[in-house]
């Protein structure tokens, strides 16, 4: 049942408006057979479905794209697609760009900021700008403002200090680091908001591949630092644009 027959169904008094809202919040999905595409997530979750681009064949992506747009989607993002799947995707879309130092392909035009949105994004060392991008551009394409602060790590604390208005402005901070994984905690303890910690995998061999950071920022001393996983930058600015999605309104 697609929504107009759902509405129409209201209309005439076949079911209620709470059935109808019951319905829109678990229904629909595209059956690709390869894929189910969520074409509702935008009702239930405020985002359009993101399609994880590694594991997937051009071919399987651009379906699940295809689905999306088709069923409503304004913007789809690819995370970690390659060159060469966005390639293939481009000759598919006609507004469709590729962001190579955050592995994203972005389909379709997002959306506006709210005047009032700022999501800081920042990082401790250059090396974790890959990770921090994907953050970035994750949050800017579902319509938060973003600010980059990077290289302010705590091996030259006075390069972070020197941010802390900007810092102060932002409705959620996310913290990119390695090695020790320090700065999270340093941040959480300058600003007000929540601060979403993304651990990376940059550091020498007892960093071992970035637990040691991940264990660092989850033993946080900082009450307002959470945590994602290993070199989630998307994670880290998906959940940076929810913050700021709901407290930065039209």
């Amino acid at each position: 049942m697609n929504v107009l027959e759902l509405l129409n169904m209201v209309r005439e008094g076949k079911i209620t408006p709470e059935e109808a809202e019951r319905q829109l919040r678990v229904q629909p999905f595209i059956d690709l057979g390869y894929a189910k595409a969520d074409t509702h997530r935008l009702i239930r979750q405020g985002a359009t479905e993101v399609i994880y681009g590694a594991g997937k064949t051009p071919e399987q992506v651009t379906g699940i794209a295809r689905a999306l747009t088709e069923g409503g989607a304004s913007c789809v993002l690819v995370t970690r697609c390659d060159r060469d799947m966005f390639q293939t995707l481009e000759k598919e879309f006609d507004v469709c760009t590729y962001r190579d130092d955050a592995r994203i392909c972005i389909i379709g035009n997002p959306p506006a900021p709210s005047p009032n949105s700022c999501v800081a994004v920042v990082t401790a060392g250059t090396s974790d700008i890959p990770v921090a991008e994907e953050a970035a551009v994750t949050a800017e394409a579902l319509g938060s403002r973003v600010e980059r602060i990077y290289d302010v790590g705590v091996a030259g604390i006075h390069r972070l200090l020197s941010k802390v208005e900007t810092l102060s402005a932002a409705r959620a901070v996310v913290v990119v680091a390695g090695m020790e994984g320090a700065l999270p905690s340093v941040v959480g303890g300058l600003v007000s908001v929540p601060v979403i910690a993304v651990p990376t995998s940059v550091g020498y061999g007892s960093s071992f591949e970035g637990l040691s950071a991940l264990l660092s920022m989850m033993n946080s001393c900082s009450s307002n630092v959470s945590v994602v996983n290993i070199d989630n930058g998307f994670g880290g600015g998906f959940i940076a644009h929810n913050i700021d999605r709901r407290s930065a309104p039209l």
